[in-house]
Parts: C-alpha cells; structure tokens; sequence
C-alpha cells in the first residue's frame, strides 16, 4: 500500500515536456474519455458558472486554461458560452509543444479558441493579463511550494477568479483508477501517470493551506464525483 500520508513528488512521464508521438496523443484522447466518464468536466463549468453568476451577460471575458490539453474542455466551455450569450475570448496554455500541435490540429475555427506554449513558471506568461483562469488534473503536477507562489503571482494577473479540478488523494480513488487503467487503457503513459496522479494530488486541508499562504481568502473548496476536488476563488 503506498503512502497516502503526503503528496507524492515523482515525476511522472507527462511531466517531460518534450514527450510526443502516439502514446502522449493516446494519453491526451483517453485524459479526455475518463473526464466525460467520470463527470470531470463537469466540474469545472459548474465552478466557471459560479464565478460568473454575478457577471452582466454583455460582458466579455477572457478565459484561458492551462494545461488544456487536446482543448476538450476548452471546446466544452465555448459551447457552455454560445448557449447562454456570453462574449469570451478563449485561451488554450501548456508548456509542451507537442501538445499544443495536437489541441490546434484538433479544434476546427468555429469553437474561436487560441492556444499557446507558454510556461506558466515563464516571465511571458507573468506579463499575462486574465479574467478568469480553469484548470482541470493539473496542478498536482508542481509542488505546494510552487503552487503558493504561484497563486500569489495570480492576484495581480486576474481580474475575477480561477477554477481548480484536481484530485482527491484517497485509497480508493488510487486503487480504482489503477485497475481501471490497468484493464482498459492502451497507453503507457496513463497507465504509468494515473495512479501516480493520485498520489501527488490533494487532501482538503493541504489545498486551503496553499491558498491561504498565497493571501487567496476568498474561495469554496467541495468534494465532487468521483473523487475530485473542486476550488472557486475569487480575486478580490
């Protein structure tokens, strides 16, 4: 049984951001599957719906992602946008190139999203300005230090908020996504990063102790099916 006592710091292969060919595409198309299986994506546009409940409709936002990914929930959101008329312009952000390629070869011009390789540890995306920021399965991958001063660093990028959807550091939420992985997946690369996933993310109290050492004051953090945390915070 691995130590589910404190996050875990072993890097996993998706961390390589030089990695491409099929088994990070492979990786990228079953990311999106578990997402939709497993209600992920619903997640974040609950908490996207949350931080722009009190928004004049006419009001355009920009909205960007990090780490998106193949663009999946990027594409998600703009329909959530078309459909109740709001105005957003959409950005796409991970540090690997390759992923990049494969998000905009796979995103046709009528979802309007951009995407961009961009490091967010990088001075150019510190001189980046944001309405809100999303981010899904993605933060676990850096360490509480480096999400502190990270989340400082937004305070002063953001206008209104970001959403945070990552996992839930449990024996079941290991053990079920490694069985899972191990029947079902054809990529090495989840098989590997899954259940590694798990043990580098979160328990409740260590997201509220990364928060509020970042001087962000003004957040919900809720248990969401299945076994996802989901963090609203507003930048006030």
């Amino acid at each position: 049984m691995p130590d589910l006592t404190r996050r875990a710091t072993e890097n996993e292969r998706m961390d390589d951001l030089q990695s491409s060919g099929e088994d990070l595409y492979q990786a990228l198309r079953e990311l999106d599957t578990i997402n939709y299986l497993l209600g992920g994506n619903k997640v974040t546009l609950a908490g996207l719906d949350q931080l722009m409940e009190r928004l004049p409709a006419p009001e355009e936002l920009h909205i960007a992602d990090l780490g998106c990914g193949s663009g999946d929930m990027l594409k998600r959101i703009r329909r959530r946008m078309d459909k109740r008329k709001r105005h957003a312009r959409l950005t796409g952000i991970d540090a690997n190139p390759s992923v990049i390629a494969y998000a905009e070869s796979h995103t046709s011009e009528g979802y309007r999203i951009s995407y961009e390789p961009l490091n967010i540890f990088s001075p150019e995306f510190g001189l980046r300005k944001f309405d809100i920021i999303t981010a899904s399965l993605f933060f676990h991958h850096f360490t509480s230090e480096e999400l502190t001063e990270f989340f400082r660093q937004l305070k002063n990028q953001l206008r209104i908020g970001f959403v945070i959807n990552d996992i839930h550091r449990h024996w079941f939420s290991y053990h079920s996504i490694k069985l899972l992985t191990g029947f079902f997946s054809r990529s090495q690369m989840v098989k590997n990063d899954a259940p590694l996933s798990v043990l580098r993310a979160f328990k409740k109290n260590e997201l509220s102790e990364i928060l509020e050492r970042a001087g962000i004051l003004h957040y919900s953090i809720k248990w969401r099916w299945a076994f996802r945390w989901q963090v609203v915070a507003r930048i006030l």
